[in-house]
């Protein structure tokens, strides 16, 4: 049986756990910790925690306990923390991470909002080694997909989720047997191209300037009109204006 710590959060953290609990039987693994943050829950029903507490699997109380769990597999998912060297030594095969964009070409943060400011025409989902950087390992597997036309950042990110857990769903057994080749990003980055963002950038991106084009205004509405989240705004005498409905384009 191999050990697994699971790491992660969010409604597609819910999602990839929920799958090696269900599965651990065929999968032959043995979950031997997790830990999320406390405070992302998606609701009553799709708590990590819960979910952990259910099943008895170990909760862990800091990223740094992780160095005393013998583990096999170390798969983060939406992981609140940035491992360190010894964190990701600690598994004995391999330490991975599932990141809902493509790589090399957005690492980071809100990657869904800057591709779709980008007016980049492809996205997709990755699979990749946990290394000291930020989404930087090789690449062990990939979804990649066309994004569709006018689409909002809430249809994009959907539609990313969907694929990520299928990608989930239908490589991660094949990485538990070993097979897998990896492929290094810097290796792809002269294709590809490649970019980091981080958190705070999108503060900047949701002011608009409406003296700003017709074009650069629709996509920053696009790309940042997310539910649940501060909407696009302007400022106008000193106040600020949010924009809070979908504009439909002709």
């Amino acid at each position: 049986m191999k050990k697994i710590i699971f790491l992660g959060s969010k409604p597609i953290g819910y999602e990839c756990f929920k799958f090696l609990v269900q599965k651990k039987d065929i999968l032959e693994i043995d979950i031997v910790g997790i830990h999320t943050n406390e405070n992302a829950v998606i609701n009553n029903n799709k708590s990590l925690l819960e979910l952990a507490r259910k099943h008895k699997i170990y909760i862990l109380n800091s990223t740094d306990e992780i160095l005393n769990i013998q583990s096999d597999f170390i798969i983060s998912v939406q992981y609140h923390k940035i491992l360190k060297l010894n964190h990701i030594k600690s598994a004995r095969i391999l330490a991975f991470n599932l990141h809902m964009a493509p790589l090399p070409e957005l690492r980071g943060c809100n990657q869904f909002s800057f591709a779709l400011y980008k007016n980049i025409d492809r996205f997709g989902t990755t699979l990749h080694v946990i290394d000291e950087g930020i989404d930087s390992g090789d690449i062990i597997f990939e979804k990649r997909f066309k994004i569709p036309k006018n689409c909002f950042v809430d249809e994009l990110y959907n539609l990313t989720f969907r694929h990520s857990c299928n990608l989930f769903y239908e490589k991660v057994p094949l990485i538990f047997k070993n097979k897998y080749k990896l492929t290094t990003q810097d290796s792809l980055i002269s294709d590809r191209g490649t970019s980091i963002h981080f958190r705070k950038e999108i503060n900047e991106l949701k002011e608009i300037n409406l003296d700003e084009g017709v074009d650069e205004l629709k996509r920053k509405i696009r790309s940042t009109s997310m539910p649940g989240f501060e909407p696009p705004f302007f400022m106008f005498n000193n106040k600020k204006f949010y924009i809070t409905s979908k504009i439909k384009y002709e």
